[in-house]
């Protein structure tokens, strides 16, 4: 078996795999079982994009709702109906969470009938066999694909099948959706369906498609990698006059839809990810009137969207602004106004901007001014060790960076000076070397062992007492480490008394004490023993 979780958690971003553990805390903290489900598994088997996060629970998914919005994500919308939320998690990911159902409808163009289910219940009831399949997040059966209705194999055929031939029927919004699959993915419908689909748009069923469903297909237009090619499509189909009776491909800003895609994948290399619906609903409405502007704007469910749809062309006006003025009066300036703003409101100012300065300066931060950002670290950082392992790096990097946009820093002895002061200590020297074994250890210790002193009074002719040398010195090399230290003479209190020789006249006379000591005076020799005279010294 194909080991899922491996793949899901390779294929998602980091700030997805972030929203998908907040989304399982939320769901172990209520007590329901989660599971991924729809376009997010087909994304992930088929390699494409994943778009957004839809989650499936076993309960009541409104439950969640104040656990979620702790940890950061914001509702854009509530459905107290199919007890759902629109979400936008950190980090900008789109997510849905929707209680599992099953949905009967008794009437074309009514809303069905919505009762709680299982979770083989809630994906029976789903538009495509691909769209039809679930992932368990469950601590029993994580990592478990739920594949009914054999999608996974369509996929791999690269095929839309619906799952019953009542499905353009049930809800005609699947017509629109069959033509937005086929557009972005280029599948063709499988045989079946496309006799269906033919029949469901001859007998007019996209006439009993309900609002809700409208604003939903107009908002996944605006998520699309090519929205306009899906728009043509629509307008070739029929369906874009269903969305809105005056919209057509004549009332896109078809120039500035082209280079906010560009821009988008530009702004995508250098590591930014801006969500673009906002700005592709603007310049696809961008030749409607203000009327038609608002009845899809209140047909949209997502009701954060709407926010900032409504809201982008003032932030642009408020961002060009501070760019013209002392905010950014100096390139270090204009490159901190502009990495603070949002990365939506420097997108859509790159494309919409009319100052020539405002556009030169969006240019130079993303390019010129990043050339410059990637030569650090300089030679003289790595010279003083300066390096990324130091803490204090990132900010001495980007104080570096900052005075190298201005220019004050241009010679060598400038970067020096600045650098300096903020170096780390230099590493301390290196141990001493260990001490060696054997015959040099025991040669080095005889080497340091302090000198014998001669004996006192030697014999010899002729020759004057010299100072004895160690006694390490006599011994043989090959002997030395078995010679016995001769132990240390315990100091005396007071000195030995001089004997007399028989050979003497007078007794030797006493060694001079050393300074700041006390003279002692030597004891009387012992007397002579009467009738034995002492026989004269030899000069």
């Amino acid at each position: 078996m194909a080991d899922y979780i491996y793949t899901l958690e390779t294929r998602l971003a980091p700030d997805q795999q972030k929203a998908v553990t907040l989304v399982q805390e939320a769901a172990k903290t209520a007590d329901v079982n989660l599971y991924l489900t729809g376009g997010a598994i087909r994304d992930i088997i088929t390699g494409f994009p994943i778009r957004d996060l839809d989650f499936t629970v076993q309960g009541n998914a409104l439950k969640m709702q104040k656990d979620l919005e702790r940890v950061g994500a914001v509702v854009g919308s509530a459905d107290d109906e199919t007890k759902s939320l629109l979400l936008t998690l950190p980090g900008n990911v789109r997510a849905e969470v929707a209680m599992a159902r099953s949905e009967k409808y008794e009437k074309t163009g009514k809303p069905p009938h919505i009762s709680p289910a299982t979770i083989i219940e809630d994906l029976r009831r789903r538009d495509f066999t691909v769209n039809a399949m679930a992932l368990s997040l469950n601590e029993g059966s994580r990592g478990l694909l739920m594949d009914p209705f054999n999608g996974a194999a369509d996929i791999e055929a690269k095929l839309l099948r619906v799952l019953h031939n009542y499905a353009f029927l049930e809800d005609p919004s699947r017509l629109i959706r069959a033509t937005r699959f086929a557009a972005r993915f280029h599948w063709p419908l499988e045989e079946r369906t496309q006799q269906r689909y033919d029949a469901a748009k001859e007998n007019g069923y996209i006439e009993y498609v309900r609002n809700s469903s409208i604003g939903h297909e107009i908002e996944q237009l605006a998520y699309e990698d090519d929205p306009l090619n899906v728009l043509k499509v629509y307008e070739k189909e029929g369906w874009l006059k269903v969305l809105n009776e005056h919209w057509s491909s004549a009332k896109v800003d078809t120039a500035g839809l082209g280079a906010l895609i560009k821009t988008r994948q530009q702004m995508n290399e250098l590591g930014y990810t801006p969500d673009v619906a906002p700005a592709v609903l603007y310049f696809l409405t961008s030749r409607l009137s203000d009327k038609d502007v608002a009845d899809i704007r209140k047909a949209i469910p997502r009701k954060d969207l709407v926010e900032a749809w409504k809201d982008i062309e003032d932030h642009a006006k408020d961002l060009a602004k501070r760019l013209s003025g002392k905010e950014a009066a100096t390139p270090s300036r204009t490159w901190q106004l502009l990495s603070s703003a949002r990365p939506e409101m420097v997108l859509f100012l790159a494309i919409t901007a009319r100052q020539q300065a405002v556009q030169q300066k969006i240019k130079n931060f993303f390019t010129k001014w990043r050339q410059v950002q990637q030569k650090l670290p300089l030679p003289e950082m790595t010279e003083l060790l300066i390096t990324p392992q130091l803490p204090s790096y990132p900010k001495i990097a980007n104080d570096v960076f900052l005075l190298l946009l201005d220019g004050k820093m241009r010679s060598r002895t400038e970067i020096l000076k600045f650098l300096k002061p903020l170096a780390p200590p230099p590493p301390p020297p290196p141990p001493p070397p260990a001490a060696k074994r054997g015959r040099g250890k025991a040669a080095a210790a005889n080497a340091a062992a302090p000198a014998v002193p001669a004996k006192a009074g030697a014999k010899g002719k002729g020759k004057t007492p010299t100072a004895t040398a160690p006694v390490a010195a006599a011994v043989k090399p090959e002997a030395a480490s078995k010679a016995p230290v001769a132990p240390k003479p315990a100091p005396a209190t007071k000195p030995a008394a001089v004997v007399k020789s028989k050979t003497e006249k007078t007794p030797p006379k006493p060694e001079k004490a050393p300074a700041k000591k006390a003279v002692s005076k030597p004891s009387k020799p012992p007397a002579t023993p009467k009738g034995k005279p002492q026989p004269k010294k030899k000069k």
